[in-house]
């Protein structure tokens, strides 16, 4: 290729004057039209998302665990940005996907909580990046409807041109669907065989010169709890104390609930988090192997805060998944770019899984969908340039019960036999082990529809309304620069503050059943 190159120059100077349809100019097109061909003429990023399952704030390295190793997220935090104010769009796990793909709270799209379907008419980071001339590969846990092929909410569907994924969790020798067939079972330790499949997308992404975009879903952390016995080993040393205390949580032979030690549980869970961490470093490894490490954006993040059966081990934060606390929604985020971040970085600035749609489109020089979004481009975060966020940050977990509890019942918004999965589980979930989801057309909006955990996030304050099923429509108004375990109600004393983001949360929410109604479509 590169004689062919440096040959063009001296073929158009002596082809200069010679006949309009002579054999040598001929010969001097085709030349230049093979050489263009064979040019990388796209030199925009490549991304990987990447996401944990389960993977609260404080289980890295980087955040001070006294007993987790995982040194490839703490090598990335060091060399890259780390964002130590980064939010899951929802505190679980279906819901925070969505809003990965879609830019968009998942309540705008009925998306309400695990189990609960995208709706297939919602534009995705995929949809988008394809029509860009990317290429676009999902893989792992999906999660929004289930990955065969007649599925309309499938990762196909949904706008990835392929994808190895399972529709729920997965643990060792995951159970994958390619492509929409059936399920294959992948021998191999899940996050390892997760990045594997991985690693071929990007090989023909690569083969073909194309820019890629590839979303990892790990099935890890997430229980119930295995490891490979190297990983096992790393936490024989766990403090004899955490074997007095029992935790409540899947049980792997039975697929049922079981009453386990602690000290057990998280020797399993950290092996989990090492393994996946080892896994981002193979992929790592095999981009800076390919030159391919320097143009290609990496974001790591979870997708909602630890779970109960984590024990509370380390976390500095009030509250656990699925609830609105900081432990419920506050996780790890990472950027690693070496051609945009030349240095390592901290940023205190605000972000949320929503972002990272409008960012990769910013990036990628992609038009956003021309439909209310509720993440922005921190593209300005990237680049050192944005120290406070332009608007708040809304959370919102919906009642589900005006929907299954209403009567007549609504109509489903997808054919049930269409919403039935077909990989299999570890878990038992409603007598099966597979999983179901669902997703409805939304009855006539009311005032009970505005119910519900849901937090505003300002630069520095967080409104809390009904966090505590304890102790419902109760109001709480935190300082988080002040006070990030979320110890101090300032509601009453700071009325001010308390009554203007109510004010705003009550917009963004009206807002976001205008779009359950279906009027962005």
């Amino acid at each position: 290729m590169n004689d062919a190159f440096l040959s063009i120059p001296h073929a158009l100077a002596s082809v200069a004057n010679s006949e309009p349809h002579s054999p040598a100019r001929l010969s001097v097109l085709a030349l230049v039209l093979l050489a263009a061909s064979l040019c990388p003429a796209d030199d925009r990023p490549c991304f990987i998302l990447l996401m944990g399952d389960d993977h609260g704030w404080s289980e890295t390295g980087y955040n001070g665990h006294p007993y987790l190793q995982t040194p490839v997220l703490d090598e990335m935090a060091r060399s890259g940005l780390r964002l130590d104010h980064f939010y899951s769009g929802h505190p679980s796990c279906s819901p925070t996907r969505g809003s990965v793909l879609t830019g968009r709270h998942p309540n705008r799209y009925g998306t309400f909580s695990p189990g609960w379907s995208i709706r297939p008419k919602e534009i995705t980071i995929a949809h988008l990046l394809s029509k860009g001339g990317y290429r676009c590969g999902h893989f792992g846990k999906w999660h929004l409807g289930p990955v065969k092929a007649e599925s309309p909410t499938n990762p196909r569907a949904m706008g990835f041109d392929e994808y190895v994924s399972h529709d729920n969790f997965y643990e060792m020798n995951p159970p994958f669907s390619r492509n929409g067939g059936p399920p294959e079972t992948i021998q191999g330790e899940g996050s390892e065989v997760t990045i594997d499949e991985t690693i071929k997308f990007i090989e023909r992404a690569r083969a073909d010169e194309t820019p890629f975009l590839a979303v990892v879903w790990f099935g890890s952390p997430h229980e119930p709890y295995s490891g490979l016995d190297k990983d096992l080993a790393l936490y024989d040393d766990l403090p004899q104390s955490l074997a007095e205390r029992t935790v409540r949580l899947t049980s792997m032979e039975t697929g049922k609930q079981t009453t386990r030690p602690l000290r057990e549980v998280l020797r399993e869970r950290y092996a989990e988090i090492t393994a996946m961490d080892r896994s981002i470093g193979t992929l790592r490894d095999y981009l800076a192997d390919k030159g391919l490490r320097d143009n290609t954006l990496i974001w790591y993040c979870g997708d909602n805060g630890s779970p109960r059966s984590s024990g509370r081990v380390t976390t500095p934060f009030r509250g656990e998944k699925g609830l609105m606390y900081e432990g419920g929604i506050r996780v790890p985020g990472l950027i690693e770019w070496p051609a945009r971040i030349a240095t390592g970085r901290v940023s205190e600035v605000n972000s949320v899984t929503s972002d990272m749609l409008p960012t990769l489109c910013e990036l990628a020089g992609v038009q956003t969908p021309d439909r209310p979004l509720d993440g922005i481009s921190v593209a300005a975060v990237i680049d050192g340039k944005m120290t406070r966020r332009p608007k708040p940050i809304c959370f919102w977990a919906y009642p589900t019960k005006r929907v299954t509890g209403a009567r007549p019942k609504p109509k489903p918004y997808i054919a049930p036999a269409l919403q039935e999965g077909t990989t299999p589980l570890v878990k038992e979930m409603a007598g099966k082990l597979t999983r179901s989801f669902n997703n409805f057309h939304q009855p006539e909006i009311s005032e009970a529809d505005y119910a519900g955990p849901r937090v505003i996030l300002d630069n520095r304050y967080k409104l809390v309304v009904d966090g505590s099923a304890k102790n419902p429509m109760n109001v709480e108004l935190f300082d988080l620069h002040a006070d990030r375990e979320e110890a101090t109600n300032l509601a009453r004393s700071n009325a001010e503050v308390t009554e203007r983001l109510s004010g705003q949360l009550r917009s963004w929410q009206t807002s976001v059943l205008n779009s359950l109604q279906e009027t962005d479509y």
